[in-house]
């Protein structure tokens, strides 16, 4: 070995060693050095093997033994509907050199194995429904290293990394023994991670997501299921071992039914803003994403499953058409700056003239500053957010009583927007009648935006 050359020495013992520069391959042109050429060999050689393909694949195999997939992946580009080991062993024919009789030195007999991860995923897969996947690699910090030195002493734009090819190569096996499948590198069903170093394939199998609109008909429902505040979810006496603070939830009613049809490990509700617990979400519903953790299903009957949960909720809660969607709805979902519509029933302490109302309520259009409410204090952070209310009156009911329609930008507190909340939301009708007001009833009529026919 010539004495400017590195060598770096595997695992295995093999020294490898090649040109510090090397030639970077560019597909199609021939040169006579001393090759044999494709006029040479009477057109028996792939047009792709160029005399400057031939000395680059000589200078890899004298470096020490390799297998034909890592001879091949320096050549990945050239060649059109080959494989690497086909490209490997016409480069190795090319020049008569014998197949390697020692562990690969780059790979270490890596792609010997493909097959073999292959059966565990599989294995993995079974009862499964999936149309989409993809593999993932880890490598040793051994082959991290045979790699980078195979790209720094041969280096060309016509190579494949390990990586890729690997994965690529278990993939392939995977979709025969399995009978289908189609590689998708942004959202697979179905994503395989093969951990070199500890021997070790996981499997993550991507969530369903499914996209409506819910009605709350009665009070006292949370949106979400609410861990026990004394036990923390764990299950005691005080929420009868349920681990729950209420009995019931949106999330339940609508998430039971559909994780059952999936047969998923778990749900998550993903909803467009929150009405309170004694609120009632009414007109054409809150729109939200109900996620299924880990389906082994991804066919469901959607309007047999809405069906169901309108049956079961038992007019408690009700669901629009069910609908398939993407992750990326959740988050856009989340981020839609709706406009909300409320209906509330309002109580004051003292008389309040039907004129005296009216100009109240007009002097309340804009903006309003409002401090987290006291009542959230205790799981928001405490700053002070401006809301505009965009619409608003009032059906004068009598000296003590009215029914107040509110149009908000998302956000907005009607609650406090009514009673001032100690001085924490300016202005308030309390403020503006000089007389305590309070809501005792609150429904939310409508949650529109433009926004939410784009998520279809």
């Amino acid at each position: 070995m010539p004495d400017d050359l590195p060598a770096l020495r595997s695992e295995t013992g093999i020294v490898c060693a090649g040109p510090v520069g090397g030639t970077r391959l560019r597909g199609g042109e021939l040169s006579d050095d001393g090759l044999r050429s494709v006029e040479d060999r009477g057109g028996e050689m792939n047009e792709w093997l160029t005399s400057e393909a031939l000395e680059q694949g000589r200078r890899i195999l004298a470096a020490g033994p390799i297998c034909d997939e890592c001879l091949g992946r320096g050549f990945a580009r050239l060649g059109h509907g080959l494989t690497n080991a086909t490209r490997g062993r016409a480069v190795r024919e090319a020049l008569d050199r014998p197949e390697a009789d020692a562990p690969c030195w780059v790979c270490d007999g890596l792609f010997d194995r493909t097959e073999a991860w292959a059966t565990q995923a599989v294995e993995a897969a079974a009862g499964i429904e999936f149309d989409t996947y993809l593999f993932g690699v880890q490598l040793t910090p051994r082959l991290e290293e045979m790699e980078a030195f195979r790209l720094e002493r041969f280096p060309t734009d016509s190579s494949e990394s390990l990586k890729h090819a690997f994965n690529r190569t278990v993939g392939r096996a995977f979709e025969a023994r399995i009978g289908g499948g189609t590689v998708d590198f942004a959202d697979p069903h179905l994503s395989f991670v093969i951990d070199l170093a500890n021997s070790r394939l996981s499997m993550h199998v991507a969530s369903l997501y499914i996209y409506a609109r819910y009605r709350k008909l009665v009070r006292g429902i949370p949106q979400t299921r609410w861990p026990c505040r004394k036990c923390r979810g764990k299950g005691c006496s005080a929420c009868g071992m349920t681990g729950k603070q209420y009995a019931e939830s949106v999330e339940e009613w609508i998430g039971a039914p559909l994780l059952e049809a999936a047969q998923g490990a778990a749900h998550r509700f993903h909803g467009a803003g929150r009405e309170d617990i004694d609120a009632r979400m009414l007109g054409t519903g809150r729109p939200f994403v109900l996620e299924v953790v880990s389906p082994r299903c991804r066919t469901i009957d959607l309007s047999a499953a809405r069906e169901r949960i309108n049956d079961q909720a038992e007019g408690r809660v009700e669901v629009s058409e069910l609908s398939f969607v993407d992750r990326s709805v959740v988050a856009r979902l989340k981020s839609i700056d709706a406009t909300k519509r409320y209906a509330a029933e309002v109580s004051f302490d003292a008389d309040v003239a039907a004129g005296q109302l009216d100009a109240a309520l007009a002097s309340l259009l804009g903006e309003i500053e409002q401090r987290t409410p006291v009542r959230v204090s205790h799981r928001r952070a405490d700053k002070v957010r401006t809301r505009r209310v965009l619409e608003i009156r009032g059906e004068w009911g009598d000296a003590r009583h009215a029914v107040i329609e509110i149009e908000g930008e998302g956000g907005l507190y009607i609650k406090e927007l009514i009673s001032g909340d100690g001085g924490r939301t300016v202005p308030s009708l309390a403020e503006r009648l000089d007389v305590g007001a309070r809501v005792t009833s609150l429904d939310v009529l409508d949650v529109s935006s433009k926004a939410f026919d784009d998520l279809m």
